[in-house]
């Protein structure tokens, strides 16, 4: 064997080699189409809310982003960054939609400049920017503005369905002078109506299997309003309502391969699997579990929020006890939590965990040797 001549060997330098950082294989999509295909999922359920609430839930959709687009080019102008480079992206817009949607129609219109400064400046921005956030910036900005402003965000006002006459268990929902003026077909300009979880939570729970207990909630979860709440005929936010739009936008996000499918699935099928259990056992304390499917922002935080890319685990297993963790928590919540809805807080607890989440659920690399614990000297 001669020895090898150290002096010859000519090792490429700089100029011939591609130096980057890791990840070195490109799926070619870029943060601006993605941010199109959540703006496009999102359609639907924008033509559902101006179709049930009237043109003023366009206007509060467009507004909303405005104000989170012109919240990210402020921060972006006073740090000394790229203003175009960080707007031009539209996750800012994107933050602006998903923050809209959960907003009730009614809402005043200092009230969305002030959800984009938490949104943007507070959830995204403090943190470094996208992809560094640890919670979802448009539920921070949510979950702040029910805790600051509750009148203005929990006034809601009925559904284009919910005004007709013919609309069942209408003294549930309305007092007696908005029935009066529904009956007579009178204008209701002005007039706030509640949520069926609003409704749920003023029901004293039985806990028992008495008749009383059986028809506890017989108004408020028949197949008739079922299928009232299914098509949008109620109150609410103006992205919680219409189940076969928000359905849609799932299915386009799924084909777009945007989101992991396994989230929303296993989110919707713990509170469901929860609130059936508890249906079946003490029917006097909850209604039956399509209820929940289609009342309050299950359906929305599940398909938009609880999937977002940067606040969500990143393995297969991650995502399971990610989602299941946020249905555990919804359930508790609406069940016997103080507030009717729990989709907001059940996310953004589990956002907190997801570091955890991925150190128990990520997989061990390829030649990972455990640290061996120190052997007894008596041993």
């Amino acid at each position: 064997m001669t020895d090898v001549d150290n002096d010859n060997i000519k090792l490429p330098t700089g100029e011939k080699l591609v130096l980057s950082s890791s990840p070195h294989l490109s799926s070619g999509s870029s943060l601006r189409k993605i941010m199109g295909g959540v703006l496009l999922a999102l359609i639907p359920q924008i033509a559902a809310s101006a179709w049930l609430f009237g043109m003023r839930a366009l206007f509060i959709i467009f507004y909303t982003a405005v104000c989170c687009v012109a919240a990210e080019a402020l921060w972006c102008k006073l740090a000394d960054k790229d203003v175009w480079r960080n707007i031009s992206d539209c996750s800012a817009c994107v933050t602006g939609v998903l923050l809209a949607m959960c907003l009730p129609v009614t809402v005043p219109l200092y009230v969305p400049p002030l959800g984009a400064i938490l949104a943007i400046w507070l959830a995204k921005q403090v943190y470094g920017g996208i992809g560094n956030n640890p919670f979802n910036p448009a539920l921070v900005a949510r979950v702040g503005l029910l805790i600051a402003l509750p009148a203005a965000m929990t006034l809601w006002t009925p559904s284009r369905g919910m005004k007709q006459t013919n609309y069942p268990e209408k003294q549930l929902f309305y007092t007696a002078e908005n029935i009066k003026k529904i009956n007579n077909g009178e204008p209701l300009d002005g007039v706030s109506c509640a949520t069926p979880l609003g409704v749920m939570k003023s029901i004293e729970k039985i806990t028992d299997r008495s008749f009383k207990a059986e028809d506890n909630f017989t108004e408020l979860d028949s197949w008739e309003m079922i299928s009232r709440y299914a098509v949008g005929d109620r109150a609410g936010c103006l992205g919680e309502t219409c189940a076969p739009a928000l359905i849609l936008g799932f299915f386009i996000l799924v084909i777009l391969n945007l989101i992991n499918w396994k989230v929303p699935v296993i989110f919707i099928g713990t509170v469901m699997l929860i609130t059936g259990t508890v249906n079946a056992i003490w029917p006097g304390v909850s209604p039956n579990p399509l209820f929940h499917l289609l009342n309050g922002g299950l359906l929305l935080g599940a398909i938009f929020m609880a999937t977002d890319m940067v606040t969500s685990p990143i393995t297969g297993r991650g995502c399971a006890v990610f989602a299941c963790g946020c249905g555990i928590l919804t359930s508790v919540i609406r069940l016997w939590g103080n507030y009717p809805e729990g989709v907001s807080f059940a996310i953004l607890f589990m956002n907190a965990l997801v570091p955890l989440i991925d150190r128990w659920c990520g997989k061990r690399p390829f030649g990972f040797v455990p640290k061996r614990e120190k052997v007894n000297a008596h041993e």
